[in-house]
C-alpha cells in the first residue's frame, strides 16, 4: 500500500511528495547500530565489502560516518540499510524498506551520483526514485559479481609492482583515461584536476596502486578500492587501447592478485574484474546506475 501510494503522489502530485513523506521507519544510523548493521552486512561480505569497510571506518575512528548510512527499523530491529554517500548502496532491502528509503533520500540533500548494488534491489530503488532524478547517463542491469579465492592459474607479469610516489606523473594520464572510459566524464574537469591528484597520491601512498611501466609509459594498472578483513576488491584495471588483447589484462591481473595475497595476506577473497573467466566463480549480478545530475 505504501509503495501505490508513492507511485500515485509521483504521478499525481510530485512536487509535495518531499513534504508528505512520512521517515517513522527510517533513520541516521547511531554508533550503538553498528554491530547490528555489520551483521546485516556480514550475510554477504564479498559483495557487501564496501559497506564493511566504512563501518570499520567508523569503529577506529573518533568521526563520524553515521550520515551516509541510514537504518529501516522494525520494532527496533534493523531490517535493511541504505548507504548514501557518492554512490547509493542498498542492503537487505524489501519493497516496505524501499518505499521508505525512496522517501527519506528525496527528503535529504541530494549528494550521490550512482546507485550500486544488488541488481533487483537498485533497480527497484530507481524506479521509485525516477520520476524525480533526472534521466541517467547509463543503466548497467548486469555486471556480475566475480571472486577469486586462490592463487590464479595463470602466470603472473613480473613486472607488475606496488606503485611509488615517483610514478605519479606516468600514471595519472592513465587513472583519467581509465574513470573517462568508465564513467564517461573526466574526473579533472575544472577545478577537480588537484582533488583527483591528491587521491591518487594517497591511493599510491597506502601501497594500494599496483602498474606496469615500460620506458615511461604504464602498460597495465589496477588499484585495491576496498579492503576489509576478509576481502580486497581490485578495480580501476586499465591497459591502453593499442595494446589490449596482447594478454597484459590478464597476467596484470594474475600478478595483482598475487601481490595483494603477498601485501594484504589476510585478505581471503579478492573480488576481480573480468579477467579470470576460467578461473573466478560468479556469485551474483550487481547493477550500477549513473545519473547526469551530480556527475562523479
Amino acid at each position: 500500500r505504501q509503495r501505490e501510494s508513492l507511485q500515485l503522489w509521483a504521478k499525481v502530485w510530485p512536487v509535495n511528495l518531499r513534504y508528505w513523506s512520512n521517515n517513522k521507519h527510517v533513520r541516521p544510523m547511531l554508533r550503538t547500530d553498528i554491530d547490528q548493521v555489520r551483521n546485516l552486512a556480514l550475510k554477504d561480505p564479498i559483495s557487501n565489502c564496501f559497506i564493511l569497510s566504512r563501518l570499520n571506518d567508523l569503529s577506529n575512528n573518533s568521526w563520524s560516518l553515521q550520515n551516509e548510512i541510514s537504518v529501516f527499523e522494525n520494532n527496533k530491529e534493523i531490517e535493511s540499510v541504505v548507504y548514501n554517500g557518492a554512490n547509493i548502496i542498498p542492503l537487505e532491502t524489501n519493497e516496505e524498506s524501499r518505499v521508505a528509503f525512496a522517501q527519506y533520500l528525496l527528503d535529504s540533500p541530494r549528494r550521490a551520483s550512482s546507485i550500486v548494488g544488488d541488481k533487483t534491489q537498485v533497480l527497484d530503488l530507481w524506479n521509485l526514485l525516477k520520476p524525480f532524478w533526472n534521466k541517467p547517463r547509463e543503466i548497467r542491469s548486469n555486471q556480475p559479481v566475480l571472486v577469486i579465492n586462490d592463487a590464479p592459474l595463470l602466470s603472473p607479469d613480473p613486472l607488475v609492482r606496488p606503485a611509488v610516489l615517483r610514478d605519479l606523473e606516468i600514471l595519472l594520464p592513465a587513472c583519467v583515461s581509465m574513470f573517462t572510459e568508465e564513467v564517461g566524464v573526466s574526473p579533472v574537469v575544472g577545478s577537480s584536476e588537484q582533488i583527483y591528484r591528491a587521491r591518487i597520491s594517497e591511493v599510491i601512498q597506502q601501497r594500494k596502486m599496483f602498474a606496469r611501466i615500460d620506458q615511461s609509459q604504464v602498460t597495465f594498472k589496477a588499484e585495491i578500492g576496498v579492503a576489509t578483513d576478509q576481502v580486497c576488491q581490485i578495480q580501476g584495471v586499465w591497459v591502453p587501447p593499442q595494446l589490449r588483447g596482447r594478454d597484459y589484462g590478464k597476467a596484470g591481473m594474475a600478478a595483482v592478485v598475487d601481490l595483494t595475497r603477498k601485501y594484504f595476506h589476510k585478505y581471503k577473497n579478492t573480488p576481480t574484474t573480468d579477467y579470470f573467466k576460467t578461473e573466478v566463480q560468479k556469485i551474483g549480478d550487481v547493477t550500477l546506475q549513473q545519473n547526469v545530475v551530480q556527475q562523479l
